[in-house]
């Protein structure tokens, strides 16, 4: 089975991505992220605003459309309730990024290794919990990706540079088309300064001719959205563009060293990429010294590149997770030519602890998964089976292969862990991510009722895309009111930030009547993880 998927190193990587993410990734709930490009991409679809996005009505420039265009595109083919459908780009680019992990080793290392360093990205914790979090991310690193493998053939090859010029340049472009000039920073900069210092920049002035190009190509594809909008929107585009900029060192700021611990969001192998990181320990045991040299360095440079921005937030440190796949691919590499001559238990005792968790993990998951579950597993009897069987199977096996030292069967068991518990796993959590009370039924009934609906001065993207349509503010924080000119309407309110003056103004206008209460919480009030943010009263007011 293996020989197998290694035969066809893309197709199985592509494949097996979407046997773990296609049959149940519409089990998880929308995310703030995903609910604002998913209300873009609904309202590109509605209203046609293609080249000048809004959400809920108003501009939104904060990000290019690239990553919206393609899900708006989907939209159209699989419906805009179609949570796959809306979430299929993002799984495209999943596989893109496993696909030129693989293409990018394959440039300096043999196809098995190669191929295990796929596996590794596509089974890292943060490279897949993206996918929901932030659609761009993964659209932005994914395009890097394809146009950094343009970018090395490029500096390798001593003639025939058009085609990867144009690709890299090609890439480039769509990756500033999703994000921005982020990828650049995080991804392709690193990976410039880790090329210069192991592989060097040999023949370099016969390629000059092609790297300006590419930055041309990349330049225009990248940047004539910023120029239309700029053109056509130019008071907003600017606002939204110091804001944005101003985010950078003033908004979610985080010491220095907040992401020193990077390691642990590749999930399952955790221990492996924080040995993977020991130079002094691998330098001596890695199957080509330059290339790890390289995937090492490429790794610290976008840690340390990335710590440098005073805003911090966790996603942001996905791109980290590609060239550290091929850094821990070498410790594995190691494992599996090496494990069963090991006799220092320095070396051996942390092989067993990895890998005898996950083991663990498995054989246990039934009893854990319905100590948890119990109170909500009814009607998912099926998938609780099946993914226990299929996970203390696994568990059984890793232990038995690790007994006999096959370390190549441990990884790709483990990989297959990983799987099972997106297959099997995903649709236990319907039942414990069920909103206290959804908003899902609101148009219909106020739809009944031929009334608008408004927002009073905040509605949380997660409230208006389950809404299914634009809900107007109107009062807009610092602003004054801009009242509807219907006698009476539908308004949803905050359970806080209303102030004093604004409720007696509205009192004085309107007989208002609370109608219900909308909490898209899975938790209850009295956790301290609960989100006021997405509780909302409605009320219907009734000019005086």
């Amino acid at each position: 089975m293996i020989k197998l998927l290694e035969k066809y190193p893309v197709l199985s990587i592509c494949l097996l991505v979407a046997i773990m993410l296609i049959p149940n990734i519409d089990s998880l709930n929308v995310t703030i992220m995903e609910a604002r490009n998913f209300i873009t991409a609904r309202e590109m679809v509605a209203d046609g605003n293609w080249l000048l996005p809004t959400m809920n009505g108003e501009a939104r420039y904060q990000k290019p459309p690239l990553p919206t265009w393609l899900t708006a595109i989907s939209s159209l083919i699989f419906g805009l309730k179609s949570l796959l459908g809306l979430r299929l780009p993002a799984i495209f680019m999943v596989m893109i990024v496993g696909s030129y992990i693989y293409k990018i080793s394959n440039c300096f290392l043999n196809e098995s290794l190669s191929f295990v360093n796929a596996m590794i990205a596509i089974t890292s914790l943060y490279v897949i919990a993206i996918i929901v979090e932030s659609p761009w991310d993964i659209c932005t690193h994914g395009f890097m990706l394809i146009a950094i493998f343009h970018l090395f053939l490029l500096f390798k090859k001593e003639r025939n540079h058009w085609k990867h010029t144009l690709f890299s340049g090609l890439f480039i472009g769509l990756s500033f088309m999703c994000k921005g000039p982020i990828s650049i920073y995080a991804l392709l900069l690193p990976f410039l300064l880790a090329y210069g210092f192991t592989f060097k920049y040999t023949k370099i002035k016969s390629k000059v001719f092609s790297i300006f190009s590419l930055l041309i190509i990349g330049f225009i594809i990248g940047g004539w959205w910023y120029f239309y909008v700029g053109l056509q929107d130019p008071g907003i585009f600017s606002d939204i563009t110091k804001k944005e900029i101003n985010n950078w060192s003033s908004y979610e700021t985080r010491p220095f060293y907040y992401y020193w611990s990077f390691f642990t969001q590749s999930g399952l192998w955790t221990i492996p990429a924080f040995i993977s990181l020991l130079y002094p320990y691998l330098k001596n045991r890695v199957s080509n010294l330059k290339a790890y040299k390289f995937s090492l360095l490429w790794t610290l440079f976008t840690i340390i590149l990335l710590s440098i921005i005073p805003e911090k937030k966790s996603r942001y440190l996905m791109p980290v997770l590609i060239p550290l796949a091929i850094n821990i691919g070498f410790y594995i590499d190691y494992l599996i030519k090496h494990f069963k001559t090991l006799k220092d238990k320095r070396e051996i005792m942390p092989v067993y602890f990895n890998f005898g968790l996950i083991a663990f993990i498995g054989i246990s998951f039934p009893v854990i998964a319905y100590i948890v579950l119990k109170d909500t597993i009814s009607g998912y009897w099926v998938w609780f089976i099946l993914v226990s069987v299929a996970t203390f199977s696994i568990g059984v096996f890793i232990l038995i292969q690790l007994k006999k030292k096959h370390i190549k069967n441990v990884f790709f068991l483990s990989v297959a862990f990983f799987g099972t518990l997106l297959i099997f796993g995903l649709p236990l959590s319907e039942p414990i991510t069920i909103p206290n009370n959804p908003i899902t039924n609101l148009k219909k009934e106020i739809s009944k009722q031929d009334l608008k609906i408004y927002g009073l001065n905040y509605v949380a993207p997660e409230i208006i895309w389950q809404y299914g349509d634009k809900i107007p503010v109107i009062k807009l924080r610092g602003n004054s009111f801009n009242l509807p000119e219907e006698t009476q309407f539908g308004m949803l309110m905050l359970t806080h930030g209303v102030s004093k003056k604004d409720q007696n103004l509205l009192e004085s206008l309107y007989d208002i009547e609370k109608v219900s209460t909308y909490d898209l919480n899975l938790l209850t009030k009295d956790s301290n993880k609960y989100n006021s943010r997405i509780l909302n009263h409605y009320y219907i007011l009734t000019k005086k």
